[in-house]
């Protein structure tokens, strides 16, 4: 069978309708429509259940995509090590990356890579690190940025820990003028992104016995400062995110834990993915950003 109808079945599961997934593929919905019926024939059972609100996978439906995803992505590794035989880089690279890489880092590494391999398509996909890291694991990305713990299918490099701060209001000051401990915080309000309350954020807030009763949530990072700013709140943010606005100190405190408390960020790939040469391409000038950008502190050693 070939593995454009894969194609389609899998563009309408991560579109969720068959029109999204049209414009996509640069085809009529009803092309689409076509193909998964012509799939579904083949197979011997139906693949989504379509409602108002787009288009459901059957439980048969789920249980073959990861299989299909496997195809494509071996069909994708395929071309591109065809190209690299004959001395082409070329190919789609999918890039997944929470939010403050994707401001401080992303950019210039990008920036680099395409004056390099102009023929290789990026595509990019930003969330929360959970996110990046599931995603990675059913390999809808090629390469991601996230933190650990992530799944053991995925090869990961490490790149930094990133240190957990408090940050308070202008007018709080701990009892030890210079780090937060339990004492200081149990009690506060916490504001943060919903999405955020996970792995060594979750961990640090458990740890200092902030409950989530205590926690508020609001949009974005530009929002926590705001709210904190403004003596609603105190917010925990990673020296990552802090780095992206150069202007906080002016508007709240920010104090260091009175433990080690930190993410270790990596930048990860499926293990399937791992000798892609794109995926190779990408790597190494990731690594080569990292090490100018971070000398000895980078956790990646050299190959």
């Amino acid at each position: 069978m070939a593995t454009y109808p894969y194609q389609v079945f899998a563009t309408v599961v991560d579109t969720k309708t068959y029109y999204r997934a049209a414009e996509l593929l640069n085809v009529t919905p009803s092309a689409v429509s076509h193909s998964i019926t012509q799939l579904e024939n083949e197979l011997g059972f139906p693949l989504f259940i379509r409602n108002r609100n787009g288009s459901e996978l059957t439980p048969n439906g789920a249980q073959i995509l990861p299989f299909v995803r496997d195809i494509l992505n071996a069909e994708s590794r395929l071309h591109q090590e065809v190209d690299s035989i004959n001395g082409l880089l070329r190919g789609t690279l999918r890039i997944g990356a929470f939010s403050s890489a994707s401001m401080t880092w992303l950019p210039k590494i990008l920036q680099n890579f395409r004056k390099k391999y102009p023929e290789i398509t990026i595509q990019l996909a930003q969330g929360s690190l959970n996110d990046i890291a599931e995603r990675l694991r059913q390999g809808q990305l090629d390469v991601g940025f996230t933190a650990l713990p992530v799944d053991e299918h995925l090869v990961t490099y490490p790149l930094i820990n990133d240190e957990l701060y408090t940050i308070t209001p202008k007018d709080f000051q701990p009892a030890t003028a210079k780090v937060v401990t339990e004492a200081d915080i149990h009690d506060k309000i916490f504001i943060l992104q919903e999405a955020d309350y996970e792995r060594a954020i979750k961990t640090t807030l458990d740890q200092y016995n902030v409950t989530q009763n205590s926690l508020s949530y609001t949009i974005d990072d530009p929002s926590i400062i705001a709210m904190v700013e403004s003596g609603l709140g105190f917010g925990i943010m990673p020296d990552l995110t802090l780095a992206s606005f150069p202007t906080y100190h002016d508007k709240v405190n920010v104090y260091h834990f009175d433990k080690d408390v930190y993410r270790t960020l990596v930048v990860a790939t499926p293990k399937t993915h791992s000798s892609a040469p794109a995926v190779k391409a990408f790597l190494d000038e990731a690594h080569s950003f990292m090490l100018a950008q971070y000398g000895d502190k980078l956790l990646w050693p050299n190959d």
